[in-house]
Order: structure tokens, then sequence, then C-alpha cells
């Protein structure tokens, strides 16, 4: 079969890799659609880091199949497996871990000190066909399509952000960076009652999209002043600031957002150290937390994109095939701002 491996930083081969099968406890899916991470675009231009050595779980290090966010038909179903069936549309839930963790045990399997993505740390979905763990794949309702099954990933990522932030109808909030996942906190954000949001990138064409899935304001960091802006319309602040730039601009001003008893939840990975002047989260009682990935949440996106609650359909800016994931994928997101989430279809 079909298959994007990544090798290392820059070396994303589409190869012919033997077809697999169902293993006990897992399901083979015909992959349909599977989008492009940040991670990917990471591991593609950077490197993989720590995954260049065996995973705890899957023992598996470099090379093997890239992408987690995916999306596809159940063809087999292995040994030990019920509730499922050859023919059910899922999309998949691709984070791996100890089942004998501790913090699994508490039923935050997103903390796991084992904790692994396929598509990182294993074979992953930019493939004709991937193995998963029964227990990590969510059956689609007949009205959720598989593109956005493809999406119900990163949407879990910023409804978990979402969900577990003080954030309470009528609010007014501010999301820092436009990029896919920023996009879907503000989906996510309005599904929850936001009255305003506030949208901060530097990008023209993000912040356009940006205002397309419902933010009520815009603000281009390099040409306006973010705080004076806040305070032109909010004068006490804002009640929650949602860090999806991973910057330390962005983060200094998400703090200078708030008011008083407000909250920062950070989503990114920050790439280098942030300072912090305590001062004003001392004076203001300000918050400070973060959200990692997801938990327990792909039934709720389902059930909310099914309703038509959560619109990820916005996000999608291109599809592509898999033998165009480097060149019209992986490079492409890095040139061109307007494109927010890249679909790759394995076969065609």
């Amino acid at each position: 079969m079909k298959a994007a491996v990544i090798y290392g930083a820059k070396d994303v081969r589409i190869e012919n890799i033997p077809e697999p099968n169902a293993t006990a406890g897992n399901v083979k899916v015909q992959v349909d659609w599977t989008g492009i991470c940040g991670s990917d675009l990471h591991a593609y231009h950077h490197g993989m880091g720590v995954s260049e050595t065996p995973h705890p779980v899957s023992g598996r290090s470099l090379p093997l199949t890239l992408g987690h966010e995916f999306a596809g038909v159940v063809t087999e179903i292995g040994e030990g497996v019920s509730g499922l069936a050859v023919g059910d549309r899922v999309a998949i839930e691709p984070l791996i871990y100890a089942q004998d963790d501790y913090y699994a045990g508490l039923g935050k399997y997103n903390l796991s000190n084992t904790f692994g993505f396929l598509g990182l740390n294993a074979d992953g979905g930019f493939a004709e066909y991937a193995i998963v763990g029964a227990g990590k794949v969510h059956k689609l309702p007949d009205n959720v399509s598989m593109e956005e099954g493809a999406l119900v990933e990163p949407a879990a990522v910023a409804f978990q952000a979402v969900k577990s932030s003080d954030l309470k109808a009528g609010n007014n909030v501010i999301v820092f960076g436009a990029g896919p996942i920023g996009l879907l906190t503000i989906i996510s954000a309005k599904a929850a009652g936001a009255a305003n949001i506030i949208a901060v990138d530097i990008s023209a064409e993000r912040l356009e999209k940006a205002l397309e899935v419902g933010a009520t304001v815009s603000v281009n960091s390099l040409e306006e002043d973010v705080d004076a802006k806040v305070r032109s319309l909010f004068p006490l602040g804002v009640d929650v600031a949602y860090e999806a730039a991973g910057a330390q601009a962005t983060f200094t001003s998400a703090v200078h957002s708030l008011k008083k008893g407000g909250q920062l939840m950070i989503i990114a990975a920050f790439a280098k150290p942030v300072t912090l002047d305590v001062t004003p989260v001392l004076i203001g009682e300000l918050k400070i937390t973060a959200s990692l990935a997801y938990r327990h949440v792909f039934p709720e996106v389902i059930a909310l994109i099914s309703a038509g609650q959560l619109d990820v359909k916005k996000v999608i800016t291109k599809k592509i095939g898999l033998d165009n994931l480097v060149e019209d994928g992986l490079e492409l997101l890095i040139k061109d701002k307007s494109q927010s989430k890249i679909l790759v279809n394995p076969r065609g």
C-alpha cells in the first residue's frame, strides 16, 4: 500500500509498504482523509526529537508512517473486538499510552507518562490503511462527512481547552493565533456562548478566516496595539484569553488582556521558554492554566458537529492526494498563510 514515511527532517517519502492486518484488540481502517497538523510540520521541517528513539508503548522509532488526524472505514476486525463492524465510518483518536500508567488509571490518559501519538510514535494515517486500537475508534453519524471526521481530532484539542476553561455564556474572550487550532478554538468558544471573540494574528489572511468562522473582532498585532485595542472595546479586559500562538509576545499580551480574576488558557506548544511578570498576575488574581490534547471528548465533538454546532468545514482550505503531500502540503503550509487545514486523500 502507499504511505508517507518519515525518516527525519526534510525527509518524507511516498513509498509502497506492506499492507497491515488487524491484530488482537485492533481494527484495520481504510483511510479516507488525513489532516496535516502543526506537529507534522514540525516533524518534517525540524525532525522528530524524542521520537527518534523507540516509544515505550509502541516500541517504534523512525522510520514510520506520519499523520494522526484521520477518518476512514473499518475493513477488518481483530480478535476480541466488539461493538464495531466492517463498514463502520469512524474517526480516530490517535493517543497511545500504557494502560497501567498512573494518570491513565485516573482517567487522565492525556497526562500519561507514556503519552504518544499514532503518526508520531507509531504508524499513522498518511497511508491507505492503518491499524488502530478498538478503544480509540469513534463511529461517525451518517450526516458527518469523512472530511469532518478528519477534523474531529484537532477540534477535540480546541474543544477540550474551551470546556476546561472558565468560559461562561455571555463572556468576552480573546484568541491569540488564527491557525487551525486557534480557528477551532473560536468555533468552540462561539458554540459555548461567548458573546464577543477577539482574534489576534499577524496574518491578514488568517484574520479574515477568523472572522469567517465566528470571531467578532480581528486585530493584526503588526499594525495595532493589542492591549490598547482590547481596553478600547472592554475597559475591564476580557474574561478568558486562549493562547494558541506559542510566542513570548502573545503570551505577555494575553496576560495583559485579562480582567481581574480572568483566566489564561494555554493551548499552544512553545518552542522557547517564556518569561512572566508576576505583578499583574498578583494584582489581578489571574489564573494561568493549560490544556494538553484531549480526553473523553471525541463523542461530544462528533455530536456537536453532527448537530451543526461546530462547523469545522470552514477550516478546510485545500484537499490534495498523498503523492503531493510534501510540495502541496508540508512545504505549502509554511509559505502560504492563507492555508489553514489541508486534507490528504491516500488514493487520489
